[in-house]
């Protein structure tokens, strides 16, 4: 394993690795729009020139194999950014699911609360009005119904109830694509190789 790629192997984040792999992909576009260029060019001249074959017809397939080597590089590079995608879509899910999951239960114990401060108002009780408050931002058509009812109550003694909604600090949740960028990168990714090294792995030999 060559010095480079242990640096690679180690546990990335995924939001890392993506850009690393994006670059990885574009270097590689670039240099094979390159050499499509010039493997245009050549097969040009091949056409059109006296001796073209001959002249240029093994420059002309060393490019073919440099196209082929770098296409296989960069398709290489693409799947393995798909795979991240995959993880960080997967980090991203969990963590909305879990707020939504947490959002579920705080709705159904708010309701419970609402529904026990109309009760209490209905029997004649005082209530805080910021319990009242919350009683009026659910539902107004409740609330009025709660104190006409309580209004008719007579009691001699109304009991007086403490808030149900308690200094409560509001929870903070993580940002989802926070979470899926920072989470480590699940095994490792093929081998960062410049665009100059595989061009030359098949570059002819004197």
């Amino acid at each position: 394993m060559s010095e480079k790629h242990a640096w690679m192997v180690r546990k990335m984040k995924i939001g890392e690795a993506q850009q690393i792999y994006r670059e990885q992909v574009q270097a590689y576009r670039t240099q094979k729009s390159a050499v499509s260029k010039q493997l245009e060019t050549l097969r040009t001249k091949m056409e059109t020139e006296a001796y073209g074959q001959a002249k240029y017809g093994e420059e002309a397939a060393t490019l073919e194999l440099t196209l082929k080597a770098l296409d296989e590089k960069q398709k290489e590079y693409q799947d393995y950014l798909s795979q991240l995608t995959e993880q960080y879509c997967a980090h991203w899910n969990a963590t909305v699911a879990e707020q939504q999951k947490d959002a579920s239960a705080e709705y159904a114990a708010d309701m419970g609360k609402i529904l026990l401060v109309a009760r209490r108002i209905m029997k004649g009780d005082i209530v805080p009005f910021s319990d009242e408050k919350k009683l009026m931002e659910f539902s107004m058509d409740m609330y009025q119904v709660a104190k006409n009812v309580g209004a008719m109550v007579q009691r001699e003694k109304r009991e007086k109830h403490k808030s149900l909604w308690k200094d409560e600090e509001k929870k903070e949740y993580d940002d989802p694509q926070e979470v899926a960028e920072n989470a480590e990168v699940s095994g490792s990714g093929p081998e960062i190789v410049n665009v100059a090294d595989t061009m030359a792995s098949v570059a002819p030999t004197e």
